[in-house]
């Protein structure tokens, strides 16, 4: 990977890392900052989100402080110019899921443009 890709890529991680943070996830502001407004997921649970759902959860106080997810074997790929393909495994109190993101450069920086989790065992 050249020094640009590893910029590039550790940016996507930087925001994947933000939007996992229960401080962030409580500012509505700051998610909206760093979700595109064309954002979807496709939930461990199997439901699908989009940026007014994730809101309405993330800002109606469900989101746990005092356990912050656990992340491990994250890594990621530039797809095309603009485009960034991460994934990992996330440990959020014993619901642990392998997530997908696919982030892109937009006039306002990155943005989460879409997420996938799926649960595993």
């Amino acid at each position: 990977m050249t020094d640009e890709s590893e910029r590039i890529v550790q940016a996507a991680i930087d925001g994947e890392m933000e939007l996992l943070d229960p401080a962030v996830r409580a500012s509505p502001a700051r998610v909206l900052e760093l979700l595109d407004p064309e954002f979807t997921e496709i939930g461990a649970s199997g439901r699908r989100w989009d940026v007014e759902s994730i809101l309405t959860v993330t800002s109606g106080g469900s989101v746990a402080s005092e356990s912050p997810v656990e992340v491990s074997e994250m890594s990621g790929v530039v797809l095309a110019p603009g485009v960034v393909h991460l994934t990992y495994f996330a440990d959020d109190q014993g619901r642990r899921a392998w997530r997908s993101s696919l982030w892109r450069l937009t006039e306002t920086g990155w943005r989460m443009y879409f997420h996938q989790g799926t649960p595993t065992g």
